[in-house]
């Protein structure tokens, strides 16, 4: 008979940190299609973010209630998929801003605490490599920062960081 427990350290916790309710303090260049851009926003939302599929998988919701450009607030949320025979995590996006659209993927794991996933996508009609990762995580907090390369990963622009912080009722 084969055994089919799952080894304790092949990846698929290394989202549990992020379960829970958190307030987060975002920081996006205004236009972040534009390479040259050097202009910074910032905003608050909020997440909440639950497992799924046994652990194999956990889903977030994001909300922002006041849009940093004016258009208002917005939700988006993000689903997350963990491959255990290759051992990494596959993250999509989608929100109300771009009603119907689901992100292609990202695609990576976490080593030493610190998650980095990448993938290929389309920005403003531009193809784009894309770059998240996922650090400095404690019980409390945790940092998310997106990167995008225009120019098949020669250079990173750095163009969204999320400060997250456990919300009062978790505390």
């Amino acid at each position: 008979m084969r055994d089919t427990t799952p080894p304790a350290d092949d990846g698929r916790r290394d989202f549990d940190f992020l379960y829970g309710s958190w307030r987060v303090h975002n920081r996006r260049l205004t236009d972040p299609a534009d390479p040259s851009c050097a202009t910074w926003t910032e905003f608050t939302a909020t997440a909440t973010a639950r497992p799924l599929l046994g652990g194999l998988g956990n889903t977030d919701s994001y909300r922002v209630p006041a849009g940093p450009d004016g258009a208002g607030g917005y939700e988006g949320m993000s689903l997350r998929l963990f491959d255990p025979a290759r051992g990494v995590w596959r993250i999509w996006w989608a929100s109300d801003r771009a009603p119907g659209r689901l992100d292609p993927p990202v695609e990576g794991r976490f080593v030493a605490g610190r998650g980095v996933f990448g993938g290929a996508d389309e920005v403003a009609g531009r193809p784009v490599l894309v770059r998240f990762e996922w650090s400095g995580i404690t019980d409390r907090s945790a940092r998310w920062a997106q990167e995008f390369s225009f120019d098949a990963g020669r250079s990173w622009q750095l163009n969204w960081v999320m400060e997250l912080s456990r919300s009062e009722e978790e505390r």
